[in-house]
């Protein structure tokens, strides 16, 4: 068994560190699996769309004057 603080090899079982003295029956620290990064970034993901599409719809319920301006056809020729 080793060490999490000195990374000294202790017999199996043993409760403390021979070098250290650091307490080896605490539970190992908590490491993210690959689904706690999937359900992570599908929630970022979820929420950043959710704010686009919010932010998408204040700005189409705004006043003529102030809502953004569309860019002319002649200037972009090339997203026909």
């Amino acid at each position: 068994m080793k060490c999490p603080t000195c990374s000294v090899e202790n017999r199996e079982g043993a409760t403390y560190c021979k070098k250290c003295g650091a307490n080896l029956n605490l539970p190992a620290p908590w490491t993210p699996t690959w689904r706690w990064h999937l359900k992570t970034l599908l929630t970022i993901y979820a929420v950043l769309i959710l704010f686009y599409l919010t932010v998408n719809a204040v700005l189409a319920r705004l006043p003529e004057p102030y809502r953004p301006r569309q860019i002319p056809q002649e200037l972009t020729p090339w997203l026909k």
